[in-house]
């Protein structure tokens, strides 16, 4: 009995034993990102199907606050050595850390991983800097419009009234003003900076140049959709001057039935679904001179201070992240486009767009969406753009003057990085 009860407490502890040992081998990758509330469910449920499926790697995930404030912390945490493995870099800001040698080039990895065949054109080059691949998509996104239709009804719009051109657009945000002005209810939200440079492209024109990286901010066609945008908010007062200061605080005033027509990125469809539920609305961009949209989104780098195994670690994640089954569950819960040729045809995702009425409108805009610049100066560009947008919008500089000026100062930039 002693010794058979020996024998029970020896196997219980080697168990004890091999079950730390395994526990102990697991790799950790940090992981930074800029995913909350519908969005950072969906992530946190991949990363759970991919610790299942890989339980000698754990996935330590941080939200960081949105992509600005990753940007902010991750060139904060260089010098002090308080980085993560793997960190969501949105696709025209990575070219600041790849050109600076802190991301680890991913051409190896990628070339011998049979996902390389499974994305999307489009997906495979917006990760590529010079032939070299820095990010492997994971959220990629067109711009919307979206429609409130209740806010439509009420104010005598039917749900298929044109929204083409630019026209079109501020008729339509005029009839809300008037019509539901006195309610506190705004015609249109003021343009947040995705939109912004897809309405730019939309009127035939670019910030920078994609393949050529020259800067266009001064150009006729750019200078025109500005003093377009800004007009929402200063001369015809369809947009509230909130929206131009703070973001976010335009987004939430139309997930709050408070705005009738939005622009934003496809991947807010799933808040702005739960927020709306079947009185949103999701229309194509205008397509004002010419139809033409930004691919936003993001991919996630790998740090090149991490160890080897830690990257190897990390790059199997990275690679699931963007495998069909990953991908469809992504798209469905989020609105975000598919980076996977083949997940639009899993289960999930085939239910989404049965069920879901728009989610599919970015997808349809791919034939006419285009990746954009990402050399090292694009970063300071875009950070710099929200105060240049901010005074041309409250009417405090012209738009022809503002962006002459900050046309110039992007070209010193860019000569002063030198990629």
């Amino acid at each position: 009995m002693i010794r058979k009860l020996h024998s029970t407490i020896a196997a219980s502890a080697f168990a004890l034993f091999a079950a730390v040992g395994t526990a102990e081998a697991a790799t950790t990758v940090k992981f930074w990102h800029t995913f909350s509330k519908t969005n950072g469910e969906a992530l946190n449920k991949i990363i759970a199907s991919f610790e299942a499926a890989h339980p000698d790697i754990h996935v330590e995930a941080e939200f960081v606050g949105n992509y600005n404030d990753l940007v902010a912390k991750l060139q904060a945490g260089i010098p002090a050595r308080r980085t993560p493995d793997a960190v969501i870099l949105e696709i025209t800001r990575y070219g600041l850390f790849a050109n600076n040698n802190v991301l680890t080039d991913l051409t190896p990895y990628f070339a011998a991983d049979p996902l390389k065949d499974d994305l999307y054109d489009y997906a495979r080059e917006i990760g590529v800097i010079n032939g070299k691949n820095y990010v492997v998509p994971f959220n990629s996104s067109t711009p919307v419009l979206y429609v409130n239709k209740d806010i439509f009804a009420r104010a005598g719009l039917s749900a298929d009234t044109p929204l083409k051109t630019f026209d079109d657009v501020l008729k339509a945000a005029k009839t809300i003003q008037d019509k539901l002005g006195a309610e506190g209810i705004s015609g249109i939200g003021a343009p947040g900076q995705f939109a912004r440079w897809g309405l730019v492209m939309s009127n035939d024109s670019e910030l920078i140049d994609p393949k050529t990286n020259k800067i266009l901010l001064d150009k006729p066609n750019t200078i025109e959709a500005y003093q377009w945008m800004a007009s929402l908010v200063s001369q015809h007062k369809v947009a509230s001057p909130d929206g131009v200061t703070d973001e976010d605080k335009g987004n939430a005033m139309f997930m709050a039935g408070k705005v009738g027509i939005d622009m934003d990125s496809t991947g807010s469809y799933g808040g702005r679904k739960k927020a709306l539920g079947d009185n949103l609305l999701v229309r194509p961009m205008p397509c004002n001179k010419v139809c033409s949209v930004p691919i936003g989104g993001a991919g996630i780098g790998i740090m090149a201070s991490s160890p080897k195994e830690v990257q190897d670690a990390a790059y199997t994640f990275v690679s699931y992240a963007a495998s069909p089954e990953a991908n469809a569950a992504w798209f469905a819960a989020t609105g975000y486009l598919p980076i996977n040729k083949k997940s639009a045809a899993l289960p999930v995702a085939v239910k989404a767009l049965e069920s879901q009425p728009g989610i599919d409108v970015a997808i349809n805009s791919l034939p006419y969406a285009h990746g954009r610049a990402r050399a090292t100066f694009v970063t300071w560009m875009r950070t710099t753009e929200y105060k240049v947008w901010q005074s041309i919008a409250l009417g405090q500089r012209k738009a022809d003057e503002a962006l002459k000026d900050f046309a110039e100062q992007t070209r010193k930039e860019s000569q002063r990085t030198g990629n």
